[in-house]
């Protein structure tokens, strides 16, 4: 694989302030109710699986990017890579289940020496795959056909950008990020990506820049479309907004503003008893580069993983799980939701 070239970004930290084990203390010993006595108050508990509609694949913390919000602390020195009997023991899990999506997700998955080779053969499977890409992937030499041959699949592409507002955007992600991400959207247009009549799939995941809840989605939306197309040209399908979850780097710059206990506050406020039944935990499996699995990609992170691994994984074993819960869900749960 050629090297990267690096986006300029803030400073990189190795690791972010607190292990996991020191994050879940950290979230713990902050004064309110825990999660799970709010499920429990809500009627709902305990909270379980209810099948495998999803299976998320982590292929590596590897990333061209460096973002202040990232859950996974991933970044262009990041060195876990999916292996490859870990791959082969995710598609032996498709092959032998119903699981009817297959969702790669990173770092950034297009650095994976076998993420196309994935792409095609789930597509061979006849499951729909999501490509979680950051955009600005596509400028590295190596990529460059990248929405051209996840067009050709008819992959769906689920790409981030956290603001409308290029300073917003690169504050969070590193300076030059937002232009790349413009170009980058662009090109997917091109392709047919967002267009009307193609079947190619462009979602944009937006997130806040800041310690505060996101706006309403649909209102969002509608604001991007307008925004987007009158500024730049670009049409996509669907806007998500995504609550940022208190762990890892987020996390870490919460403790570091003072926000933390306000922002905990204002998510376990916000918790709404109806998103239960819609949070990715019930419905996906998260699979670790090193083969460990996990509720949610949030959970991976957290290192609260399940008692098997993807060598060991059975739908059947998997599919009415317990699901790991901790301070961190109010960030799923607050609000509309986010997921």
């Amino acid at each position: 694989m050629s090297s990267l070239r690096l986006i300029p970004t803030l400073q990189k930290r190795e690791h972010p302030l607190s292990s996991p084990d020191r994050q879940k203390q950290l979230l713990d010993a902050l004064p309110g109710p825990s999660f799970e006595e709010t499920v429990a108050a809500a009627g709902r508990s305990p909270l379980t699986a209810g099948g495998i509609e999803v299976l998320q694949v982590n292929v590596g913390k590897r990333c061209n990017q460096t973002c202040r919000h990232c859950h996974v602390d991933a970044g262009p020195d990041r060195t876990e890579v999916m292996p490859e009997e870990v791959v082969e023991a995710c598609f032996r899990l498709l092959e032998e289940s119903d699981i009817p999506t297959f969702d790669i997700t990173g770092g950034a998955p297009e650095l994976h020496p076998r993420f196309r080779q994935m792409v095609v053969r789930a597509r061979a499977l006849n499951r729909r795959v999501k490509d979680r890409c950051n955009l600005t992937v596509v400028a590295l030499p190596a990529h460059a056909d990248l929405p051209e041959f996840l067009a050709e699949h008819q992959v769906e592409v689920v790409a981030s950008l956290p603001s409308v507002n290029t300073q917003q955007t690169d504050a969070q992600r590193g300076e030059g990020v937002f232009d790349q991400s413009i170009a980058a959207l662009k090109r997917f247009n091109e392709a047919g990506y967002g267009r009307e009549g193609t079947g190619l799939v462009l979602n944009l995941v937006t997130n806040p820049t800041g310690a505060f809840l996101p706006a309403d989605q649909a209102a969002l939306e509608r604001d991007w479309k307008i925004q987007m197309k009158r500024r730049f040209g670009i049409e996509f399908n669907r806007l998500h907004t995504l609550t940022n979850m208190p762990i890892s780097r987020y996390l870490d710059w919460l403790v570091e503003s003072g926000n933390l206990e306000a922002y905990q506050r204002r998510l376990t406020e916000a918790f709404n008893p109806l998103t239960l039944d819609g949070v990715m935990c019930r419905t996906l499996l998260s699979v670790g580069w090193d083969g460990r699995l996990y509720d949610c990609d949030f959970n991976q992170m957290l290192e609260s993983a399940l008692p098997w691994t993807i060598f060991d994984a059975t739908p059947e074993r998997l599919a009415s799980r317990p699901v790991a819960t901790g301070r961190h869900c109010f960030g799923c749960t607050a609000g509309a939701g986010s997921t």
